[in-house]
């Protein structure tokens, strides 16, 4: 079967041999394996079984990005509920040769609405073709709404990866906020990305703007491409040394991975009553 739904997870199959494995807890990518060879990173030390969101794999976030600042998300944790609540496998969308499709769904719950007062529907759709992934996020605002609903929306994606070695393009001459920085206003000041390969050999994270929505991700004996729809920035994440500060981070774990994570997180999405909107990200072993 090119689909295995298990009781937390399910796994899809390409005919190729390509797989990918979702949690239902945060419609959470935890694998993706080409080639014989696993290509995203999950700490040993990651909670898997819904009780913590994953550290590793492709987290969802949604609706905001770091800590909440709209007024409509002050009372969520960071990055928000999608990647801490189940989510309900809903359809096999596509099985042929070409690839393998499915759908799932997360609506408001009583336990979301004691948080996050906007009616919304998400639909997360992962698509696995020979050498790809495809992540779709649509978000919909129900036409019984009130109001225009605001949001943010990121991949959180860790490519598995030498960290001492990994380079980012193209990112050169783009604006940037340094989140490492020791102060609030250090953090707003924007500045410029001089380098033409970004590398994350220090504790890096930083929040591109007017992002180009297609980057190369290589290191010695690797590449992935990432291609995005409908997401105007890009977050490159690694802690290094500040990785020991993870709870749930394993030792020396931030020497193998690099988070390029597209997103939709300055300034907020703004969709009416009845609208939709779809942020994708696809990714190709090259």
């Amino acid at each position: 079967m090119p689909v295995d739904r298990l009781e937390e997870k399910a796994v899809l199959k390409h005919p190729k041999g390509s797989t990918v494995e979702i949690l239902y807890y945060g419609a959470t990518v935890i694998s993706w394996r080409v080639n014989g060879i696993e290509r995203l990173f999950v700490s040993s030390k990651a909670a898997l079984d819904g009780s913590k969101p994953v550290r590793g794999g492709i987290p969802v976030v949604f609706p905001c990005f770091g800590a909440p600042t709209h007024a409509d998300h002050l009372k969520l944790s960071q990055h928000g509920f999608a990647r801490s609540e189940r989510w309900s496998f809903d359809s096999i969308v596509m099985d042929n040769d070409a690839g393998v499709s499915v759908r799932l769904v997360l609506g408001s719950t009583d336990q979301i609405s004691s948080k996050y007062e906007p009616k919304f529907e998400l639909v997360y759709v992962v698509t696995l073709a020979e050498h790809q992934l495809s992540t779709d996020l649509h978000v919909h605002n129900p036409a019984e709404a009130s109001r225009d609903l605001e949001f943010q929306a990121l991949f959180h994606t860790y490519f598995r990866a030498p960290a001492s070695s990994v380079k980012i393009t193209p990112l050169q001459n783009l604006g940037y906020y340094d989140k490492t920085r020791g102060t609030d206003e250090e953090k707003t000041i924007r500045r410029i990305e001089s380098r033409a390969e970004v590398d994350v050999r220090n504790f890096t994270d930083f929040v591109y703007e007017n992002a180009p929505g297609s980057y190369k991700v290589a290191w010695s004996d690797g590449e992935v491409s990432i291609k995005t729809r409908n997401l105007n920035n890009v977050v490159v994440w690694n802690p290094q040394e500040e990785g020991k500060k993870i709870s749930d981070m394993e030792e020396g774990g931030w020497n193998k991975f690099v988070c390029v994570e597209p997103g939709f997180v300055r300034g907020f999405v703004r969709i009416s009553p009845g609208e939709s909107w779809i942020g994708q990200q696809s990714l190709t072993i090259t």
